[in-house]
């Protein structure tokens, strides 16, 4: 492997290690917030409880994201210098502003939250741990507002052959960001939904503590079949606005090599898809102009007639991404994105029917559920980054010119394999530390969790040490 290669290993690595923990903070710290408005709504102690127990899985959660994503940022000036060097002025007024603000602001709130229990009133801590999920959120936002740059480039200008921002209002109202950003909070939700969902049906089945397991499956179900709506929807509208900005990746994802009006959808193509050598393919008629115009009828532009228009715009050069990549993660996306829709709306019915005395094997399948939206999470940014190579930012710099030419390639070699064992070791500390508390759940009588809410606390952080 060359230079560039292993770059693009490296960070792809430590970006969907990382990525594991990002979606389930977003929705995860709302739902907690959720639960303690509740509780201090009704006063009742059940929400209390529920509150503790989902905060306590949180918190592990949110510190292996801290920890996984400081490294990320690092990459841009070891491994990518050439890329902070050219679009530096404009990537890093995001970055700068989700770490000045948002994270620091989630960061010391969260510390309120933790040792604040029975000395600030009610709803005053309730405020903090709304400020912690308002804080996660924005920090996504920002974080979003430079990949969307990435994507398509807004509110620039070129001086000594770098890009340097002439409209800040650009970049905050860039359109692929307002299809993007909903995307991944929705995604967030649906995640955190399915997290609470599994885990309450393992204590249902063993009848722990069913009250509170029986109302967290509830809130869940409900949140997550709107979240699991809405992220299908605004899935829709981010593939119109790739049919518009990113024609190629579209047709990567669908393995279109020649240009079609009507375009097909095809539900399954095996074969070389690097080269169409189509060994089977069911397609179904005129889908996939209805996915990107909203009718039966309009062009959807092939591979090769984009490979031809973008060699003219840019110049010679290979403008093709691995299809086979970008094929088969987005397929992954949807088709579990739909085994997650049928699953919440089975949950819906279960709820909105009362019925929690059901057959042992309808529990085990939503605690299995509990890694689907980590699959779809995972093959949806990939998908979303693989489909845009060869471009770093699209339509300004290639991969190879972003990769820093000075860093030995031993050294990118070595730092690869200690990361990615690193990473490896804390997504098992991780794991280990989410089942074991998971399985713990609340304790039956009420004075074991409400004595010493902070001890609990301080004990969670030294098990996460």
């Amino acid at each position: 492997m060359d230079l560039l290669m292993l770059s693009r290993l490296q960070f792809a690595i430590t970006t969907v290690y990382h990525f594991f923990f990002v979606p389930l903070t977003l929705g995860l710290s709302v739902m907690v917030a959720l639960m303690e408005t509740i509780y201090v709504i009704t006063n009742q102690e059940v929400y209390k409880q529920m509150t503790k127990f989902w905060g306590k899985l949180f918190l592990i959660n949110f510190a292996m994201g801290v920890v996984t994503g400081i490294v990320q940022e690092f990459q841009f000036g070891m491994n990518w210098s050439e890329f902070s060097r050219y679009v530096g002025d404009i990537f890093g007024v995001p970055l700068a502003i989700e770490a000045l603000l948002a994270f620091f602001l989630e960061s010391v709130f969260l510390g309120v939250w933790i040792f604040g229990w029975d000395k600030l009133s009610k709803g005053l801590h309730a405020a903090t741990i709304w400020i912690v999920a308002i804080g996660a959120n924005i920090s996504a936002f920002w974080i979003l507002v430079a990949n969307s740059f990435m994507q398509q480039p807004v509110g620039y200008i070129v001086q000594e052959g770098r890009l340097v921002l002439e409209r800040f209002s650009d970049l905050i109202f860039n359109p692929n960001l307002w299809v993007q950003f909903p995307h991944t909070i929705t995604a967030g939700f649906t995640t955190a939904a399915f997290f609470i969902m599994g885990i309450s049906a393992y204590h249902l089945m063993r009848k722990h503590n069913p009250d509170v397991f029986q109302r967290s499956f509830q809130i869940a179900a409900i949140i997550g079949s709107i979240s699991i709506i809405l992220l299908g929807l605004i899935g829709h509208d981010q593939a119109q606005h790739m049919v518009e900005t990113q024609p190629m990746k579209m047709a990567a994802a669908e393995a279109l090599w020649t240009t079609e009006d009507p375009a097909s959808f095809s539900i399954l193509t095996i074969g070389d898809l690097s080269q169409r050598n189509e060994v089977f393919s069911i397609r179904l008629p005129r889908l996939l102009s209805l996915m990107s115009f909203s009718q039966i009828d309009g062009e959807v532009k092939g591979i090769y007639d984009l490979q031809e228009e973008y060699t003219q715009l840019y110049g010679p050069g290979d403008y093709i991404p691995p299809v086979a990549f970008v094929y088969w993660s987005f397929r992954i996306m949807v088709g579990v994105g739909t085994l997650l829709m049928l699953l919440a709306f089975v949950g819906l019915f279960l709820v909105m029917a009362g019925v929690f005395e059901v057959r042992t094997i309808i529990y085990k399948i939503f605690m299995l559920a509990i890694l689907l939206p980590y699959l779809a999470n995972s093959a949806g940014w990939i998908m979303t980054e693989v489909g845009r190579v060869p471009w770093l930012v699209f339509g300004l710099m290639v991969l190879r010119d972003g990769v820093s030419i000075v860093v030995p390639i031993g050294v990118v070699a070595t730092s690869l394999i200690v990361y990615t064992i690193t990473y490896a070791a804390l997504m098992g500390a991780d794991i280990y530390l989410l089942r074991k508390f998971a399985k713990i759940g609340v304790p039956e009588s009420r004075d074991d969790v409400t004595d010493t809410p902070a001890e609990e606390n301080l004990s969670l952080i030294g098990a996460q040490d």
